[in-house]
């Protein structure tokens, strides 16, 4: 893809989506990911296709986890050459069609896409592989139930030129791409995990009951089981589906990027990447958009964990270390209104440690500690919480706004 390859119109809608984008970055106002490509879908409605046409493209999806093994991929698939990609998490079509058109001419892409648009993402960019990371309860009060969500990938995966990088250990991903490779897509397993069991129960084929076994599932009344993984976490490592295994050491913490890690190297090796070659990129990686960041101010040092759902919970609660945490929850629009989901995480693992509250929503909080006996403190902001902490170590785990508004106050950390 080479942009004297568009038409006249794309490359008016590319021209204006850069310049919108960094007039927005330019006045403070975001990294102009979102209304750079608005203003281009706006200028050509196809443009994501043709700005896609003529690279080789992953795509990520999930409910979790997606930016990190956007990430990953990318640092993996640079091995080859240049790569455009969605690093900042616009995950949306207004995102990939700005990072494409950021990016020019590149031979590979690698977009995460939210797990709603995966279709629509799919019919523009004909990707090479698509890897599926989980499926669980996200802002239920406006977004899909998760069955609903796993029988939308389902329907838009077969018939199609590709390869499916996809999560073993999630009964709903399995399902999901089960009628695809029925009909003869690829399928790479990663067994990746699944630390959250409850929207995975029920079989979504046909409502009888999924019995676990150690890492072993399958429903009791149908033939949904987990398949055979072709790579594995192992210890601190991956194997590989020659049975390679392949020391890792990430800067990012917690068992579950060593499973994004799997599936970037997975993704990776299927475009020709070679594990060894790609393991020392990933350990590259330190901070995604902020994720996982290590600050320090006044005398503490400060990591920030994003958590947006009961999963991403208890994820940040594997991540954390015994040490003061601060817990902030909004409950602004990209967050969604409802904070009812609090009740699906068990925060009884922060028993035992200094824990503090804050956000719009840090009474909502208060009384979900309360119902599982975790001893808090109420602080109004950030800030507070700073100056409450003896000098050492705070970490803080905190929801989508919430998570910027503390990045904001330490200067838009990356």
């Amino acid at each position: 893809m080479t942009d004297h390859k568009l038409p006249m119109r794309a490359k008016l809608a590319t021209s204006l989506s850069r310049g919108a984008a960094a007039l927005s970055r330019a006045t403070g106002r975001g990294d102009g990911s979102v209304i750079g490509g608005r203003i281009a879908l706006m200028v050509d409605p196809n443009l994501l296709a043709e700005l896609a046409a003529g690279r080789a493209i992953a795509l990520i999806s999930g409910t979790n986890g997606k930016t990190t093994t956007t990430r990953l991929t990318a640092a993996a698939m640079g091995v080859l050459g240049d790569v455009a990609t969605n690093s900042l998490g616009a995950n949306m079509p207004t995102g990939h069609t700005s990072a494409l058109a950021k990016a020019g001419a590149t031979p590979y892409a690698v977009l995460e896409v939210d797990e709603h648009y995966l279709k629509q993402v799919l019919d523009a960019t004909h990707p090479k592989v698509v890897a599926l990371l989980n499926l669980s309860r996200d802002q239920l009060d406006r977004a899909k139930e998760v069955a609903m969500m796993a029988a939308l990938w389902r329907d838009a995966l077969p018939g199609r030129d590709l390869h499916l990088v996809a999560n073993a250990d999630d009964p709903m991903v399995v399902w999901a791409a089960s009628k695809a490779v029925a009909t003869g897509t690829g399928v790479t397993w990663v067994a990746a995990g699944q630390r959250f069991h409850d929207d995975s129960w029920v079989c979504p084929e046909c409502g009888a009951s999924i019995e676990r076994n150690g890492d072993q599932w399958a429903c009791v009344a149908g033939n949904l089981s987990r398949p055979v993984p072709h790579w594995a976490v192992s210890g601190d490592g991956v194997v590989d589906n020659t049975g390679t295994y392949h020391h890792i050491e990430l800067q990012l913490p917690g068992r579950v990027n060593r499973a994004n890690a799997a599936t970037a190297l997975a993704v990776a090796a299927h475009f020709g990447v070679p594990p060894a070659k790609a393991v020392p990129e990933l350990a590259k990686v330190a901070s995604i958009a902020g994720r996982y960041a290590v600050v320090e101010r006044d005398g503490r040092v400060v990591r920030l964990l994003l958590s947006k759902n009961p999963a991403g919970w208890l994820e940040a609660f594997d991540m954390a270390d015994d040490v003061p945490t601060l817990l902030s929850i909004n409950a602004r629009d990209p967050d969604g209104l409802d904070t009812s989901w609090l009740y699906d995480v068990d925060f009884s693992s922060l028993r035992g440690r200094r824990v503090l509250v804050t956000g719009d929503r840090a009474m909502d909080l208060a009384v979900r500690l309360e119902v599982n006996e975790v001893p808090f403190e109420h602080v109004k902001s950030f800030a507070q919480a700073l100056t409450l902490v003896p000098p050492g170590r705070l970490e803080v785990i905190a929801n989508y706004t919430a998570f910027q508004d503390i990045r904001a106050e330490l200067d838009r950390v990356n």
